[in-house]
């Protein structure tokens, strides 16, 4: 029986010793993976640090770049107010040439007959004047070229 005991001894000791050895390979395999992980997580933590200064750098231009659009929104609602301005003043302008145009029509079509007679009385007096050119173009050219006079009659030699 002392012998079962030693075996039973031998065996326990021999399955600990396995049970040893297994768990070192398992905390072996175990340490090789937390150092990949470690230096996974510092390559990562340089990604990052690099990610995080380009992303503060981009959110700088960014700011700037919104406080610049800003700018120059302003600027640009004072032209559209301006544009707005003289939209407003040609609009007024229309109406009121809409207005006079109307004026002048209405009084036009007032004086219709009266405008009538004064056409006639011009062409009238047109055509006097060009008759009292005509008639003072025709005295001048004689004045200028008066009429031969007649000759004298022919003396005969023999009454001399």
């Amino acid at each position: 029986m002392e012998l079962l005991l030693y075996i039973s001894a031998l065996l326990a000791a021999g399955g600990f010793l396995i049970l040893c050895i297994s768990l070192a390979v398992t905390l072996n395999a175990v340490k090789k993976t937390l150092n990949s992980l470690a230096d996974t997580v510092a390559a990562l933590q340089k990604q990052l640090d690099g990610i995080t200064t380009e992303t503060t750098e981009l959110l700088h231009k960014t700011n700037g770049l919104a406080e610049d659009i800003q700018g120059k929104s302003a600027k640009l609602n004072s032209v559209v107010d301006a544009v707005k301005g003289v939209g407003t003043n040609v609009q007024q302008l229309n109406n009121s040439i809409g207005k006079i145009t109307h004026s002048v029509t209405q009084t036009a079509e007032q004086n219709e007959e009266k405008i009538a007679q004064v056409v006639q009385w011009s062409n009238v007096a047109m055509e006097i004047r060009n008759k009292w050119k005509t008639r003072k173009k025709e005295y001048t050219s004689r004045e200028k070229y008066p009429e031969p006079q007649r000759a004298l009659p022919p003396v005969d030699e023999n009454q001399k």
